[in-house]
């Protein structure tokens, strides 16, 4: 009998507990993880890099080796060669007025130290062009340039290709810019010139004395380098 009434008592009970919801029982889903947001794609820049260092300063080109590989193959010879290493800017052309502004180098001294004439690249076919800060082939007829490049600094649009014009349309090929030392191009440009020296188009735009490049080396793209101005815009 008393087996009976505890038998009861618990089945009593039993039915008096609350029913809990099967949902209940289940821990709530885990959060989502926290993921930072994907940082932006930057491009590297792979373009080479050389400092010009001078008797008045140190000068940084960038060379466009994708859109003129031919003069920026001959430019970096001479660079890591080291052949370019006591090469002078020798040239301004202030008495061309503000319109027509440039300096030029090249080897003034023993022949042999030249590499073959290259190909010429006109600007129509590399998409570059003639501005302030473009680094130039110098060069008498397409074809024959070899050591000798010039630095703009002014606008020169007719160094640029123009196959329209008749006789001569090639233009001058540009392979780089100017990204570092401006202020030191304005010191050669403004440099003492002899007053006899040169022929022709030249004669009184030698510098007196010339300026010697001590060294050329190649450098690291730096990082605040400007996007610059000879990539034409599509």
């Amino acid at each position: 009998m008393l087996t009976t009434l505890i038998s009861a008592l618990a089945m009593s009970l039993a039915a008096q507990a609350p029913t809990i919801p099967p949902q209940a029982t289940q821990l709530p889903p885990a959060p989502a993880p926290i993921t930072a947001p994907a940082a932006p794609l930057v491009e590297v820049d792979t373009r080479p890099y050389v400092t010009l260092v001078t008797d008045l300063g140190t000068i940084t080109v960038r060379l466009e080796d994708k859109r003129a590989p031919v003069s920026t193959k001959n430019f970096l010879r001479y660079v890591d060669s080291k052949r370019m290493d006591g090469f002078t800017f020798y040239r301004s052309t202030k008495s061309w007025g503000p319109a027509s502004q440039l300096i030029q180098a090249g080897n003034r001294g023993d022949a042999r130290k030249n590499y073959p004439q290259i190909a010429h690249e006109p600007t129509n076919v590399t998409g570059l062009t003639n501005c302030k800060g473009a680094l130039v082939m110098a060069r008498l007829a397409p074809g024959d340039a070899t050591t000798d490049f010039f630095l703009l600094l002014s606008d020169i649009p007719g160094f640029d290709a123009d196959p329209s014009q008749s006789g001569d349309n090639a233009g001058f090929a540009v392979f780089g810019e100017l990204v570092g030392g401006a202020d030191i191009a304005d010191k050669i440009f403004n440099a003492p010139i002899s007053p006899t020296a040169g022929e022709g188009v030249m004669l009184g735009q030698i510098l007196d004395p010339m300026v010697k490049i001590k060294t050329a080396r190649r450098v690291p793209a730096p990082a605040d380098a400007p996007k610059g101005c000879v990539v034409k815009a599509p």
